[in-house]
Parts: structure tokens; sequence; C-alpha cells
């Protein structure tokens, strides 16, 4: 199976520190991150921003499998995925996972696809590794 690689370089302290972050295909290289970037809106990414964008491609690709074992084949999946960081006893955390989904299945029921959602949001890896609640809204079309 499949083992996947990312890195990050800190330097300094929390507040005035700074960071790289790069992923071993090279879609990241050393792209900037810290705490302007995490809670102050500064150019750069942040671990949520990388954990959402993981969590919308894990579940498009589950789904579609999904509705393939039931014949189904999408003509679309188009996720968003909102990752909430809140304060929590005297810490942080990732709280929260919301999936926003819309996706264009020809000829299926929307029961159909609804449940292939469900599924999906269950059992994509990303979802299976995030231990927070995990909300979604999905829209057929």
């Amino acid at each position: 199976m499949p083992k996947k690689h990312g890195s990050a370089h800190w330097e300094g302290g929390l507040k005035d520190g700074t960071g790289t972050v790069s992923m071993e295909s090279g879609a990241f290289d050393k792209q900037p991150y810290g705490f302007g970037q995490r809670f102050e809106g500064k150019p750069g990414t942040n671990p949520e921003e990388m954990v959402a964008a993981a969590h919308a491609s894990c579940f498009s690709m589950a789904l579609s499998m999904v509705l393939g074992q039931s014949d189904m084949t999408p003509s679309a999946i188009d996720t968003d995925c909102t990752v909430t960081l809140d304060e929590v006893d005297g810490g942080f955390a990732v709280t929260k996972s919301h999936l926003d989904v819309t996706v264009s299945v020809p000829g299926a029921s929307e029961q159909d696809v609804l449940n292939a959602c469900e599924t999906a949001k269950a059992n994509c890896p990303i979802s299976k590794l995030l231990a927070t609640e995990i909300t979604m809204d999905a829209k057929v079309v």
C-alpha cells in the first residue's frame, strides 16, 4: 500500500517564527506557513487548509467509488470542505470538518445518490483519520 511523505521546517517562536511545508509530489514545495497564515489571513497555507483540501479530495474519490459499486457514474462531484479550529481545554483542536457537496449522476435517483454520499462520508480514509464531528450538505443536480 502507498506511503506518502510531507515535511515541514520551522524556525523561531510561535508568533514570530516562520516555516515552510513541502509535499513529496512537489505540489507544495517550501510553501510558507506560520501564525500569521493560520490566524491573521496572511498569504501562505496552514495545517487546517491542507486538511480541508485532503478531506474534500478524499471524499470525492470515495463517493465516485461508492457510486460505481452501484453502477452509477457521476458526471461531476464538487466538494468544498471547511475545517474548524477551536480553542479547547486551554489548547487548540480541530473540532469539525464540514463537507459541501454538489453531485450530478445522470439517471440516478436523488435518494440513491444521497445514500452514497453518506457512505462515502463515513468511510473515506480521511474521514476515518479525523477524530472530530463530520457534517455534510449534499445537493444532487
